[in-house]
């Protein structure tokens, strides 16, 4: 919602990930967040702390997603129904590049992905919990953006 805890995580992550396989040059990521709440802030010092300690880097900066994100990026990733909803409206309707996070865990779609939780006002085990999911994710994630990229 705010950009500050799941996106920046999932920014960091992905970009780590796709570095690592070797596919930077061809992956651009970014996060944005559907309220404007903490704009210009760095990610939540606690999600930050705990990324560290997966040698993970969160250095974004806080921004709400606008009208112009829907066109411009291919693939549009929410941590949950609610913020799924928020993108729709932005979109205008259900667009086949909103995607939860959880549709990229094995054998779940949109319809039954489970939400990211948000651990903003719960302990450092919510903050492990979202890199646990993010992190089991990335593979399949990273094979659909090549698929995409493929049929461009």
């Amino acid at each position: 919602m705010g950009n500050i805890c799941r996106s920046p995580t999932g920014e960091g992550v992905f970009q780590y990930y796709v570095e690592a396989q070797g596919h930077a040059d061809n992956i651009y990521i970014d996060s944005a967040g559907t309220i404007a709440y903490h704009e210009g802030e760095p990610a939540d010092a606690r999600m930050r702390e705990v990324a560290a300690k997966r040698n993970y880097q969160l250095n974004s900066i806080a921004r709400k997603v606008i009208p112009e994100d829907i066109e411009k990026f291919d693939l549009i990733i929410a941590m949950d129904q609610d913020n799924l909803y928020e993108l729709e409206l932005l979109a205008g309707g259900k667009k086949q590049h909103l995607r939860l996070l959880g549709s990229f865990l094995d054998g779940q779609n949109n319809d039954n992905a489970p939400s990211v939780p948000d651990p903003y006002y719960g302990g450092l085990d919510g903050f492990e919990q979202v890199l646990d999911m993010i992190e089991e994710a990335c593979p399949n994630l990273l094979s659909h953006c090549l698929e995409i990229s493929d049929h461009k």
